[in-house]
């Protein structure tokens, strides 16, 4: 990858998904999901990781082409050559937030959709300088408020 290339990244996210170890279903819905999202042109998967938390505590993490786990054939055909974008610590950091005895897949991606925009942002001289999410039960809280407001009349 090139400055050329960084250049017309799109914005990257992440999510980390936790399952307890016997119930890690990575080849159902949410890898149907996926593959519709990178096959409509929305994201791109940068980077799979799948981390394994013992009981103990002890966190291991596996890039998804070591994984050995089959039900990631799918997801895996899904990475792009930017794979391998998580450092040690950040494995240590989302392994402390696991409970024990869990597998989570660790998702990053870049946003596609936005990458245009952004190119030309900062094409134009401009940089980001602050983003965000806004968690769902927020979202959900404030309807709600406003729906309340609006019955009693305020």
């Amino acid at each position: 990858m090139n400055d050329t290339d960084v250049d017309e990244l799109g914005p990257v996210d992440y999510i980390v998904v936790e399952f307890p170890a016997d119930k890690a279903d990575f080849s159902g819905a949410m890898a149907a999901e996926l593959t519709a999202l990178v096959k409509s042109g929305t994201i791109r998967v940068l980077d799979l990781m799948v981390l394994k938390k013992d009981l103990d505590g002890s966190v291991e993490g596996f890039e998804s082409h070591d994984f050995g786990d089959t039900d990631l054939a799918g997801l895996i055909e899904l990475e792009t050559e930017l794979a391998m974008l998580l450092a040690e610590e950040d494995v240590e950091a989302i392994g402390a937030s696991l409970e024990p005895g869990t597998v989570a897949a660790v998702l990053i991606w870049e946003n596609l959709w936005a990458a245009p925009f952004g190119a030309a942002a900062r094409r134009s001289g401009g940089q980001l300088v602050a983003s965000g999410r806004i968690p769902i039960q927020a979202i959900a809280a404030a309807v709600e408020a406003d729906e309340a407001a609006m019955k009693e009349g305020v």
